[in-house]
């Protein structure tokens, strides 16, 4: 049997069907495991970390656990829901966070594309300037927060710029312990640290756009308005939804910024639903009710997306 497959290979003969399908199959069998085997580390870290925390934050929601106790954990219904939408707290963290998404997602998403549209020329100098928006990004959030914290302080550097561009006649706030300014401050600092991400995005759309497109706008002698209305804008579909959707996420997931500069103060103004989360479910211990929040904002997330999608989608 094998001296005869040996003598069809040698001369070239074709193998029977049968025999050819089962090669095939082996071969497609094979690349399949090594391609699961391949995948199966990021599978396995995909379960863990993302997977079966949802799981236990969905059962958990509905028990009175708590991180550290001695009492068995027993199933309470809905109590914890019952006592979440009876809080104040909760309704202003919602408040807070509904708030500087809406403020962040357009601000963010228009300067990216100012900043896109500027930089998406070959001029001299754009490769510069491209790097210099781009470098917050690479900036860990943490280290971020921590120089903004002290640019925010009394007498920090923007109240000694308003001073000196004031002669002297403005006196800047406390920006970060008080309630009218707390937030708009953390608005401020997130917008500049995360305008270049999106810029990239922003620019990788550009460039899928034919030049042909342009140049029959030039010939036609549109003014810069037209050519980016009916060319540039309807080019960048796919690309608004998704610089729309991610913005959207990061900017209602706020946490590290409030973590590290006002811890949820002065009196809650800047208090998000994923900080009341950790706060709750660490310091005050009350696993159940953090799951709770976790799971009410997640439904936020996904209505707001589904939204987003649908006011994107792509019409026939």
């Amino acid at each position: 049997m094998l001296l005869s497959q040996t003598t069809r290979a040698a001369t070239g003969a074709p193998l029977p069907p049968r025999r050819r399908r089962r090669i095939i199959l082996s071969g497609s069998r094979g690349e399949s495991l090594t391609g699961l085997g391949m995948a199966a580390p990021a599978l396995i870290l995909l379960a863990l970390f993302i997977l079966v925390p949802a799981i236990l934050a969905f059962v958990l929601a509905f028990t009175n656990a708590q991180l550290i106790s001695p009492n068995p954990i027993q199933f309470t219904g809905l109590t914890n829901f019952i006592q979440l939408f009876h809080d104040p707290v909760f309704y202003r963290s919602l408040l807070n966070t509904l708030y500087f998404a809406a403020v962040v997602v357009p601000v963010q998403a228009g300067a990216a594309l100012v900043m896109a549209v500027l930089v998406n020329t070959k001029t001299r100098g754009t490769s510069f300037f491209r790097t210099i928006y781009f470098l917050p990004v690479v900036t860990s959030m943490v280290v971020v927060s921590m120089l903004w914290l002290f640019m925010y302080q009394q007498h920090g550097l923007i109240n000694q710029v308003i001073h000196q561009l004031s002669f002297g006649l403005v006196t800047g706030p406390d920006w970060l312990n008080n309630p009218a300014t707390s937030m708009p401050a953390i608005i401020l600092m997130s917008v500049w640290q995360g305008v270049g991400f999106h810029m990239i995005i922003w620019l990788s759309g550009l460039q899928t756009i034919a030049p042909d497109l342009y140049e029959a706008a030039s010939l036609d002698g549109v003014t810069s308005w037209q050519r980016f209305r009916y060319v540039t804008w309807p080019g960048l579909r796919n690309t608004r939804a998704l610089v729309l959707v991610t913005i959207t996420i990061q900017a209602l997931s706020l946490f590290t910024q409030v973590s590290v500069m006002t811890q949820g103060g002065p009196l809650y103004s800047t208090t998000t639903m994923v900080y009341e989360a950790v706060q709750t479910g660490y310091q005050q211990q009350q696993t159940s009710y953090a799951s709770a929040i976790s799971l009410v904002f997640f439904a936020l997330v996904l209505i707001v997306a589904a939204v987003q999608r649908f006011l994107t989608r792509e019409k026939a």
